[in-house]
């Protein structure tokens, strides 16, 4: 079945687990959408598993329309979820409204998601009022990276976790469909989710939200660059393709690949007229 923004909403009313993961091209979106999960998520961590940047800063509208479409060629079943990269939702709102429009529009998502809480809730409105389903992103916002001063926790004061817990009512009060917690302490996390009747997808934010997000490239072991805390590696699938790929070079190297059963052959009298 389709998992859309009410399923979600029906998920958390029935006490039912919801599970995400990134992608970012139709292959791995259609290894993740046959195994189950409610939701793909295009996220701006492309800037750092798939451009090797040091952070998602740089990552733009147009790449996360084009990684979404790819996704969407691979997915039946899970919500289709694209980011609002740095700084296309920040300027106004009618940027705002625009560059969710696009990602609707070109790239196929059913829904968009950016960070912040008092400070976006106009760029919220805007987008909910245009008919665009809205994932808000609350803690550990890698966007604002530069003004945390890097990753690092949230909420850990009381006026901290305060504010993350007024803004996820506020969020809610705008019109998002579900809130992604991230690098915020487990009992802030479980108050939030127990505040809201949206459900809470949290990332690094305990066990108590309503779903959990992962990377696949962090929970598969293919990303070792910076492995958080709060990331269970599933598999060393990096060791397996660094193997795989090993064994292809030295059995190219030695003669081995290709054997006779991968290749084609021709017509012994029509190869007689070659010479």
């Amino acid at each position: 079945m389709k998992n859309t923004v009410l399923t979600f909403k029906e998920a958390k009313e029935q006490g039912r687990k919801l599970s995400m993961l990134t992608a970012y091209d139709y292959s791995m979106a259609k290894i993740i959408d046959e195994s189950n999960v409610n939701g793909i998520l295009i996220g701006d961590s492309l800037g750092m598993v798939i451009k090797g940047e040091e952070d998602t800063l740089a990552v733009t509208i147009d790449e996360i329309i084009y990684h979404t479409k790819a996704v969407k060629r691979g997915t039946k079943n899970a919500l289709i979820v694209s980011d609002m990269p740095f700084l296309s939702y920040h300027i106004s709102v009618e940027q705002a409204v625009s560059n969710a429009g696009r990602l609707v529009k070109e790239g196929g998502a059913n829904a968009v998601k950016l960070e912040g809480g008092a400070n976006v809730m106009p760029q919220i409105k805007a987008i909910v009022d245009a008919q665009i389903p809205v994932m808000g992103h609350l803690g550990l916002t890698p966007q604002s990276i530069n003004a945390f001063g890097g990753f690092k926790v949230q909420g850990k004061s009381e006026i901290a976790a305060k504010k993350l817990i007024e803004d996820a009512v506020n969020l809610e009060k705008a019109g998002v469909f579900s809130i992604v917690l991230e690098g915020i302490p487990e009992k802030v996390a479980e108050i939030i989710t127990k505040s809201v009747s949206i459900p809470t997808i949290g990332i690094g934010a305990g066990k108590y939200c309503d779903g959990q997000i992962l990377v696949y490239q962090d929970m598969l072991g293919m990303f070792n660059d910076f492995v958080p805390k709060f990331v269970k590696q599933y598999a060393n699938i990096g060791e397996i393709m660094r193997n795989a790929i090993n064994s292809y070079v030295n059995e190219v190297q030695e003669g081995l690949f290709p054997e006779i059963k991968h290749t084609f052959k021709i017509d012994e009298n029509e190869l007689s007229k070659l010479y």
